[in-house]
């Protein structure tokens, strides 16, 4: 039996992703973290092999305590994902001062330590989208899910630990198995079921001149393939570096959602609608991962192009709502 994996926010969107991967790879040796609440988030764990799935606070105090053994990779994706959360001392705490316990625990013991950063750490673009450590200090985060994020990879950089963990810098991902995440899902999973309720997909008016409604640009993902490069880094034994996690192109919010209609055989009908104030301070109109620290790290494959990542994500969710 391979050692064990442990996945922390297991049964999330981009954790479940990553252990099924695992899965198809043959390592049913996983130890599932996470915490599931009264929702339907354990339907994610359906159709998973793993040894055991653990609550993060009993996870925590069953490292600290010596009693678990074995581990040979840590993947932390476990985290508040939630952009607009505005109590900053759970994000403090969920979010940077248990990843640093974590990093300290899998240093101690010799695990490989993978975790999830954001690109929400380059705030509203404006010094680009390169994950070079010299830049890493200069970044200023537009909202505090962001700057909880940022303040573990500034403490990482500071403490020269890029030499032997990793960090990803998750940029705009989408797929299966995020139904669970309320209005944090991604727009092709808000705007799929809007148009086959409505038939119309709504985007946010622009409130920047630069850019026209709907042109808005982001770096998309398919969460299929932020899980190969997550696996690629964790199956590792050596090295480490703080990478984007993009496909190194921009696409407007108008190419995602015609892709959605094009996937459905619908002609586009887009309409625009008002961005919440809350947001028009703390948004971010472009993002594009540069992928060069990550292709020199050895990260060949190709990113699936967006119009077929989208097809293979409305099949599945036609699949499903059938």
């Amino acid at each position: 039996m391979s050692k064990l994996t442990v996945i922390t926010g297991a049964a999330g969107f981009i954790g479940r992703n990553v252990a099924a991967a695992l899965n198809g790879r043959g390592n049913d040796n996983l130890l599932l973290v996470d915490r599931l609440g009264s929702d339907e988030k354990w339907r994610n764990l359906i159709g998973l092999r793993y040894e055991d799935i653990l609550d993060p606070d009993e996870f925590l105090t069953r490292t600290a305590s010596g009693q678990l053994r074995g581990v040979e990779t840590l993947i932390h994706l476990g985290a508040c994902s939630a952009t607009t959360e505005r109590d900053a001392d759970f994000l403090l705490q969920n979010n940077y001062r248990y990843t640093r316990t974590l990093c300290e625990w899998c240093l101690e013991t010799g695990a490989r330590f993978v975790y999830a950063s954001s690109a929400a750490t380059y705030g509203d673009g404006g010094l680009g989208y390169s994950d070079d450590d010299a830049t890493t200090p200069l970044l200023r985060p537009l909202n505090m899910y962001g700057y909880s994020k940022h303040l573990f990879d500034l403490w990482a950089l500071r403490h020269g630990l890029f030499d032997h963990i990793v960090g990803l810098k998750y940029f705009n991902v989408f797929g299966p198995y995020e139904d669970h995440k309320g209005d944090m899902r991604s727009v092709v999973h808000k705007a799929y079921h809007e148009v086959k309720q409505t038939g119309v997909a709504s985007l946010f008016r622009s409130h920047h001149p630069g850019y026209a409604d709907g042109e808005q640009k982001r770096d998309f993902i398919y969460v299929k393939d932020a899980a190969k490069v997550t696996l690629f880094f964790a199956e590792q034994q050596a090295g480490g570096g703080l990478f984007n996690c993009g496909t190194g192109r921009a696409h407007t919010w108008k190419d995602l959602v015609t892709a959605i209609f094009d996937a459905l055989r619908l002609q586009p009908d887009i309409r625009f609608i008002e961005m919440p104030e809350a947001l028009r301070r703390r948004y971010q109109y472009y993002t594009q991962a540069e992928p060069a620290r990550l292709r020199n790290a050895g990260y060949r494959a190709a990113f699936t192009p967006l119009a077929e990542a989208v097809t293979d994500y409305v099949r599945y969710l036609e699949e499903r709502n059938a």
